[in-house]
C-alpha cells in the first residue's frame, strides 16, 4: 500500500510516498528557517505564505522521486491538529483537492501520532506492545503507553512551555540564534554541566509524569541578569547546566514511567529525539535488556511528511 503524505503544521511544507508504512519512496521537506532565524521564532503569516509558495513544487517532487504516478497511490495522508492554523488550512486544502481530483481516500493525521510512527520508518522488525513513547519536541511533550497501533494512553504531558520551546528561548536569550536545540547542545559541548544549579520541576508524586519548563527557562534569565559578564566559557557552561536540567528531567520522568509500567520497547520520538545527550542518558539510565528506539534518520526526528504516511498505514 502507497500512501502520500502531506505535512504543513508548522514552518517546513513537506511530502512523502511511504509503502507499506514503512519503505520510504521519497521525503522531500522545504523549510522556512532561514526566514524565521531573523525574527528569533516562526511567525505565522510567513510560515503560511512560504507553504503556499512551496507546496505545489514539494508534491511535485515527492511523486517525482517515488517514480511513481497519482493512479500508483492508494490513499492521501493530512496533517489536521495541532499547529498553526494557516499552515494546517494550507495542507489540508491541498490535500482535499488531490484527493477530490484523482478520487483517493483522505485520511486525517495528528501531528503528535505522526512523530510516534516515525519510528517505524526504515524498521527491520515489527514493534513489540506495549510500549513506551516519549515525544519531545517545540511545542509539545507527551509520554504514552502505546498499547497496540493507534492505541495510547497519555500518561503525561507539557502544562507549559515544552522542552523544545525552552531550548529555543534559552537560545535567544544567549544570542544563540535559532532552532535553538541544536545552537544550545553545540555550545553545551564546551560547558560545565554543574557549574549552575537549575530546578528539575514538577517531580513530585501528584506531577509525575507531566512536564513544565518555563520556571526553568525563568532560572537561566536570572542567572544571566545575576552575572557580572558573560564570555563564551560561561554561555558554554549555562547551555550545557541548562541541557543537563531538560534532559535530567526527562529521563527521570521516563525512568519512573518504565518501572511502574511493563513495556518490551522504549521510543523517543519528536524534534528533541535527535538530541545526542538525550540518547545517551536513556540509554544509560534504562535496563540494558530494554531495547530503546529513535528515529533512523536525522531527518526523521524533525516535521516531515513521511511520518504522516506511515501513521495512516497503521490505522487504515
Amino acid at each position: 500500500m502507497k500512501i502520500f503524505g502531506i505535512e504543513t503544521s508548522c514552518d517546513e511544507t513537506a511530502a512523502a510516498v511511504v509503502e507499506d508504512g514503512v519503505k520510504v519512496l521519497s521525503n522531500v521537506i522545504a523549510s522556512s528557517v532561514d526566514m524565521h532565524q531573523a525574527t528569533g521564532g516562526v511567525v505565522p503569516e510567513v510560515a503560511a505564505r512560504e507553504h503556499l509558495r512551496q507546496i505545489s513544487p514539494v508534491i511535485d517532487k515527492a511523486l517525482a522521486d517515488a517514480g511513481l504516478e497519482w493512479k500508483d497511490i492508494d490513499a492521501i495522508a493530512i496533517t489536521t491538529n495541532p499547529g498553526l492554523i494557516a499552515s494546517l488550512l494550507v495542507g489540508i486544502n491541498t490535500a482535499q483537492t488531490i484527493a477530490y481530483i484523482h478520487q483517493k481516500p483522505l485520511m486525517e493525521v495528528d501531528h503528535i501520532v505522526g512523530h510516534v510512527y516515525a519510528n517505524f520508518l526504515e524498521r527491520k522488525h515489527p514493534p513489540q506492545f506495549p510500549l513506551l513513547v516519549l515525544t519531545v519536541s517545540g511545542g509539545h511533550n507527551e509520554l504514552m503507553l502505546m498499547k497496540g497501533h493507534h492505541q495510547f494512553e497519555r500518561l503525561g504531558e507539557t502544562l507549559d512551555d515544552a522542552a523544545g520551546e525552552a531550548f529555543d528561548k534559552v537560545a535567544r536569550l544567549l544570542g544563540l540564534g535559532y532552532p535553538g536545540g541544536p545552537a544550545v547542545s553545540k555550545m553545551a559541548e564546551k560547558g560545565n554541566p554543574t557549574r549552575f544549579s537549575f530546578p528539575r520541576p514538577m517531580l513530585d508524586k501528584e506531577n509525575k509524569y507531566n512536564f513544565s519548563f518555563s520556571g526553568l527557562k525563568s532560572a537561566v534569565r536570572r542567572e544571566v541578569e545575576n552575572l557580572k559578564k558573560t564570555d563564551d566559557q560561561t554561555i558554554a557552561d549555562l547551555c550545557a547546566s541548562f541541557q543537563q536540567a531538560v534532559i535530567g528531567t526527562l529521563i527521570d520522568k521516563l525512568v519512573l514511567a518504565v518501572q511502574e509500567h511493563e513495556v518490551k520497547e522504549v521510543h523517543l520520538a519528536g524534534g528533541v529525539s535527535a538530541n545526542q545527550l538525550l540518547r545517551k542518558m536513556a540509554r544509560e539510565k534504562l535496563p540494558d535488556k530494554l531495547p530503546v528506539y529513535w528515529p533512523v534518520e536525522q531527518i526523521f526526528c524533525t516535521d516531515n511528511a513521511a511520518m504522516i504516511a506511515a501513521a495512516t498505514h497503521f490505522q487504515s
